[in-house]
């Protein structure tokens, strides 16, 4: 095996071999084929990264396509929202598609197999049909319907269609093999009656396929080469296969499906059903909650598209399901906001500091750098005044060695500013500090050379000037489950390990620079995180969400468990 044959994952490897075998390059094309029944996720985003990566690779078209087949759970607001986050990770498609396209074609290949003597008409409830499925190592039983004539089976179908039974009772099943090994070919339905308008096709249909025999159907229809899709739908392929054998054309692209192994988040849920329970229930405010493993609401807490294609590229492609820890995504955040945001100064836990022999009234204008990372970051300007807030963990009456804050009688920096020393400080009735007292050496102006200014001392402070503050709302978001794998546990709902500490809103001030940020601008807030402008934001308010700390707190934690 060459150097390159050997960096490439077993989807890619497939795809070789099939061009090695007599696939012409021109014969490629691949597609992502979403159900729009609720909003992509980060397992969605190693689909997409997979599908329009290979379209990358062998400059192939890749479609979108809607499988928009069951009317009761999809709406035209998951097509916009899918769409806008496939774009928002930076892909194009080839053509937009939707399943619902085919339904005349689906509909005249299902008259075809009912002349063929390969479907029929079942008009058994569900139970009974279940109840006939056997079990995976006994076989099932026939449904007393298997043996319709061809023209009744016509008529009760067209009847169907026509809207003239009710849902539930009436469905139209594949003729296949009722003692089959695998259960998906033991008849498995094709149409089923709903009573529903379509987001697209309105009330034109009152059946609707099901989604075996539309997923490959369209593949074909479309021309697609290969059909990735994830592990669960392993057992489905024999089926895919057989729907396929029944109206392929000799001289066509028949599509091939394989299987990837679906990657899970710890301390969250992927599964549409659930998320859809999240947000309906009030555990988080709607699809794009920053709390949420959607791509939108990672979007919105400020992760960037680079971030989440970093991080499928890390995570690869493989052949077993596995759980994939969230610090991984984290760590993929911190590393592409450290070379791409500004540094700038808030305070979320404030506690007044007082300098004074700080003349009264006057304001300083210091020169901050804006990022060590990019020397064409440029810098800005900090107002520098008698009054500042600096964070309530950063001051002590009394600390031992190991504390290089502040301290009374001790020394730190000001960042971009002046060396301070605590002489004293102020407390309430409460025994609560709520002012410090300092004073601070005119000399030691951070970059002007000075003797004073080149002094060396342990700790430096991040600050905001009192009189220059613009007060902010701060949502500190944090996992959205405290157990790693909240759905496996068989014996609890995984409702019931929702963190309580999830969301904490709190008020902070940041620097005046701030004044003119836009929603969706990521920044660092020196010393504490990474933050980016929340759409909640106006005129009046800016508000902010944490999109991740500097470091993974609950590394530290598990730690000490």
């Amino acid at each position: 095996m060459n150097e390159t044959s050997k960096s490439l994952n077993f989807i890619e490897q497939i795809v070789e071999e099939d061009l090695a075998n007599g696939y012409g390059r021109e014969d490629l094309r691949f597609r992502f084929p979403p159900e729009p029944n609720g909003y992509l996720h980060i397992g969605h985003a190693s689909s997409i990264c997979l599908n329009f990566g290979l379209g990358l690779r062998y400059n192939a078209p890749v479609n979108l396509r809607f499988d928009d087949t069951n009317p009761a759970k999809e709406e035209q607001e998951y097509v916009d929202a899918i769409k806008k986050d496939v774009e928002w990770l930076g892909f194009s498609w080839d053509t937009e598609r939707y399943a619902s396209d085919y339904f005349q074609q689906l509909y005249d290949w299902a008259i075809i197999l009912i002349k063929e003597g390969k479907a029929y008409v079942d008009d058994q409830s569900s139970e009974e049909m279940a109840a006939q499925k056997g079990t995976p190592t006994e076989p099932g039983t026939n449904s007393p319907n298997r043996n319709r004539s061809i023209e009744e089976n016509l008529d009760l179908f067209d009847q169907m269609k026509r809207g003239e039974f009710g849902e539930g009772t009436h469905v139209l099943r594949a003729k296949i093999d009722m003692s089959s090994s695998n259960m998906l070919m033991r008849d498995p339905i094709m149409y089923r009656v709903l009573h529903k308008a379509h987001h697209r096709t309105n009330t034109d249909w009152c059946i609707y396929p099901m989604y075996d025999w539309t997923h490959g159907e369209s593949d074909y229809i479309e021309q697609v080469s290969h059909s990735f899709c994830t592990l669960e739908f392993a057992m489905h392929r024999e089926l895919y296969n057989w729907f396929l054998d029944q109206v392929y054309e000799p001289g066509k692209i028949r599509p091939k499906q394989r299987e990837f192994a679906r990657r899970n988040l710890s301390h969250t849920v992927v599964s549409k059903r659930k998320l859809l329970q999240l947000v309906e229930q009030g555990f988080v405010n709607g699809w794009d909650d920053p709390r949420m493993p959607t791509i939108s609401g990672l979007r919105r807490r400020g992760y960037t598209p680079e971030s989440i294609r970093n991080f499928v590229d890390t995570i690869g492609i493989a052949k077993r399901d596995n759980l994939i820890d969230v610090s991984l995504l984290e760590f993929t955040i911190r590393e592409h906001l450290n070379k791409t945001t500004h540094r700038v100064m808030g305070v979320l836990n404030p506690l007044k500091l007082v300098i004074t022999n700080y003349p009264e009234g006057q304001t300083e204008w210091l020169e901050a750098e804006n990022s060590p990372e990019d020397e064409h970051a440029g810098s800005r300007q900090v107002p520098f005044s008698r009054e500042l807030y600096i964070e309530q963990e950063d001051f002590k009456e009394e600390a031992n060695k190991k504390f290089f804050r502040l301290k009374l009688g001790g020394e730190v920096r000001l960042k971009n500013g002046y060396i301070i020393k605590a002489e004293s400080c102020t407390k309430d009735t409460d025994g609560n500090i709520v002012e410090v007292q300092c004073t601070y050496d005119p000399k030691s102006k951070s970059g002007s050379g000075t003797e004073e200014s080149l002094r060396r001392v342990k700790g430096t402070l991040h600050w905001v000037s009192i009189a220059h503050a613009i007060k902010t709302e701060v949502r500190l978001y944090d996992r959205l489950f405290t157990d790693e794998s909240p759905d496996t546990h068989k014996d609890k709902d995984f409702l019931e390990f929702i963190n309580p500490d999830s969301l904490s809103i709190i008020t902070g001030y940041v620097e005046p620079a701030l004044k003119s940020a836009a929603i969706g601008d990521r920044f660092q807030f020196q010393r504490l995180g990474y933050f980016c402008v929340d759409p909640d934001s106006n005129d009046n308010l800016l508000v902010f969400n944490r999109t991740v700390g500097l470091r993974d707190s609950w590394a530290k934690i598990q730690d000490k468990k």
